[in-house]
């Protein structure tokens, strides 16, 4: 008897027209509805639309001063626009990208939905290019349970950092979807998005996250053009081995795959389990160097943690661990491996 799932990873390009946005969205379920897929990632702002541009403090900027309605809207977690997306995703559980009102801020953010409501939400932390004049930043990484398992969310330039989807594997995600709006290099561009460096970046990613936790990765992606934002696509599905089991490629489209999460993560760690055989107390956290840049300045009004605070939150997100890791003295249970 097999528990396998099937997954769907979405590479299409969503604009500032909500409506369109919508009908896009009851297409792509219509579809996936079709394939038996129960699980849905759409890209990073599927409703509204990404930013128009990148690269610089400045441009973001101007465009905030000169044209703010050029931004994407900006929603409320518990408004009707959502709601309309709850209601049309049933028993689908949907991952969608928006821009996050909450009071003053904005937040580039992630949620994943049913037809019974919001099931997790997470809020984008780490911001290139300028990102952080548009929104300000997320302050944690967090797995919760679904009805196809326990799983964990980022957006995007997440993926580039370790310490973002090894948290959600500790903290027992066993399936992480990532979204994304990750467009082509706008400096050494390629012709061939398949060559490009960033398409290659984007994938190499998936990949390493998938492999390094030994989980399965959902990669979504926006496809086409927006603004001056050429996007690589390459929505797929990583199984925990780093191997690609389904692709878009550099189209736009659906990457379906068949996962028996329960199976894949119990063969992919039976021998080399790379969570548990971790060595914590090896592993410093170090000031960056002297030279590097400060970070830009966060949205007036958002909150962000000193190193001191955020050295000492580590502690604390550690208790919340479900993986043993060798030398640590607090116990957790390991996931059951049901099968030779």
């Amino acid at each position: 008897m097999t528990n396998a799932v099937r997954v769907g990873a979405v590479a299409e390009n969503f604009g500032r027209d909500l409506e369109q946005n919508y009908l896009l969205i009851g297409a792509l379920l219509a579809e996936a509805r079709a394939l038996g897929v129960a699980l849905l990632a759409l890209p990073e702002a599927a409703l509204g639309g990404y930013l128009s541009s990148l690269g610089g403090g400045r441009d973001v900027a101007a465009t905030l001063k000169r044209r703010p309605d050029s931004l994407p809207p900006a929603l409320r977690l518990d408004g009707p626009e959502l709601a309309r997306v709850i209601a049309m995703a049933g028993d689908v559980v949907v991952v969608v990208g928006f821009c996050e009102a909450d009071g003053d801020l904005r937040y580039n953010t992630a949620v994943a939905l049913d037809g019974t409501g919001v099931l997790g939400v997470h809020r984008k932390v780490h911001q290139p290019l300028g990102e952080n004049m548009s929104y300000a930043a997320g302050t944690d990484f967090e797995a919760f349970d679904t009805p196809v398992g326990r799983i964990g969310l980022l957006i995007c330039y997440d993926k580039a950092f370790p310490e973002a989807a090894r948290s959600l594997a500790l903290d027992g995600a066993e399936i992480v979807v990532c979204i994304s709006a990750w467009p082509a290099s706008q400096t050494a561009s390629s012709d061939d998005l398949s060559e490009d460096r960033w398409t290659k970046r984007f994938n190499l990613f998936d990949q390493a996250r998938a492999l390094e936790n030994q989980i399965v990765w959902v990669a979504s992606n926006q496809s086409g053009t927006f603004g001056s934002l050429r996007f690589v696509s390459n929505a797929k599905v990583v199984g925990p081995g780093g191997d690609i089991l389904a692709t878009t490629g550099t189209a736009s489209g659906m990457a379906v795959a068949s996962v028996d999460v329960a199976e894949l993560l119990g063969t992919a760690r039976r021998s080399m389990f790379h969570l548990r055989d971790r060595m914590p107390a090896t592993y410093r956290v170090v000031e960056p160097p002297a030279a590097a840049p400060p970070a830009a300045s966060p949205p007036v009004g958002a909150a962000t943690p000193t190193d001191a605070e955020a050295v000492s939150a580590t502690p604390a997100a550690a208790e919340r661990t479900v993986i043993q890791a060798r030398d640590t003295d607090a116990f957790v249970s390991e996931p059951e491996v049901t099968h030779a």
